[in-house]
């Protein structure tokens, strides 16, 4: 049966590192005796240049029947001045929306020959391992907004973070799942402290925790979460928390591996999975083919994983870019100077002559 993916590019350096993929996903699935077909579409800020909206109907229709989604990068400087449903960023929350994807996995793990790009010291980037789990669909990001002006003319907005309890329990099982087939220590990220909608998500992790007696369960804190992760990577296996929490503590994390080119995403739900680099679309660099293609590779192995069910063929793409790099093929964002840089089409025949 061939698997059919949808992708979107999407804007700014988008185009290249889909590219990129499109070559790798090709080249596997040969090698696994597996037929693929592509289709394009548009999301974000080319798609409101040709449409008028980031997220176009007929974008809308194809990725509800795909196989899965390889999105490359949404957003730049030039869409910024709109109102904010026409803003790339809104045809992204809208794909998601569409998709059901509650789930956001992001592996951050570090690579040896990479240790000297960690802004941290050799000894503690060396510990860095850990999957961050964020809830998707829900909190502030989707919960009722309101701009105005009070009675004295003052502006005001308002933002509220609002989780139902099923939405909060379906991202904490795949928490409680994912970290039975890893270390088995889930740490449950919230601000209890402050928030009712933090302590609900605590109390529902703690009622769960009976069902996943073999999982250690830690609780943390937001703020001291992010200190952590730069002092004590190690502390961490899986993370669990909610979306804007999330959003912050996994850029956050992808630092520590020394570039956030090089890291991956994986979001699932009930339907096709979507997956993306978790870098932007660095305009600045667009169309000059310096882009690292390596966190989009990287996320079409984590598709043929999750959607697909091809172990052997995702470990075959991971054991190619961990071979490349430990030869020292190097793109821009991760040389150190003096090391010769790769372009994106040379990266990724390193990665082709590797699979």
């Amino acid at each position: 049966m061939s698997h059919h993916i949808v992708l979107l590019p999407g804007d700014g350096i988008g185009p290249d590192i889909i590219q990129s993929s499109v070559k790798v996903i090709e080249r596997v699935m040969a090698l696994e005796g597996q037929p693929v077909t592509f289709s394009e579409h548009l999301l974000g800020g080319v798609a409101i240049d040709q449409t008028g909206v980031p997220l176009p109907d007929a974008t809308k229709e194809a990725v509800v029947q795909a196989d899965a989604v390889l999105l490359g990068a949404v957003g730049g400087p030039k869409w910024d001045q709109g109102p904010g449903h026409l803003r790339p960023e809104a045809g992204l929350l809208g794909l998601r929306k569409a998709l059901g994807v509650y789930a956001n996995l992001r592996p951050v793990k570090a690579y040896q020959e990479l240790l000297g790009a960690s802004p941290l010291r050799e000894d503690v980037a060396r510990q860095v391992d850990l999957l961050i789990i964020r809830e998707l669909t829900g909190g502030v990001y989707f919960g009722e907004r309101e701009r105005g002006q009070l009675a004295n003319g003052e502006r005001f907005a308002k933002d509220t973070m609002y989780y139902a309890e099923s939405e909060v329990r379906r991202v904490v099982k795949r928490g409680f799942e994912a970290a039975r087939l890893r270390q088995k220590r889930l740490t449950s990220v919230d601000k209890a402290n402050v928030l009712d909608s933090s302590r609900m998500w605590r109390e529902i992790v703690m009622e769960m925790a009976g069902d996943y007696p073999d999982v250690k369960v830690e609780h943390a804190l937001v703020d001291s979460c992010a200190m952590h992760l730069v002092t004590q990577p190690e502390r961490f296996d899986v993370v669990v928390t909610e979306n804007l929490f999330g959003d912050i503590l996994s850029d956050e994390a992808a630092v520590l591996t020394g570039s956030i080119g090089l890291l991956p995403s994986a979001s699932l739900g009930e339907g096709p999975g979507l997956y993306e680099p978790i870098h932007g679309s660095a305009p600045d660099i667009a169309g000059l083919g310096i882009a690292n293609p390596l966190g989009t590779i990287l996320s079409s192995a984590l598709m043929l994983r999750y959607s697909f069910n091809m172990e052997t063929a995702a470990k075959r793409i991971e054991d190619a870019v961990a071979a490349v790099l430990a030869n020292g093929a190097r793109t821009k964002d991760i040389a150190r100077p003096g090391e010769q840089v790769l372009s994106t089409d040379a990266m990724t025949e390193a990665v082709l002559a590797n699979l």
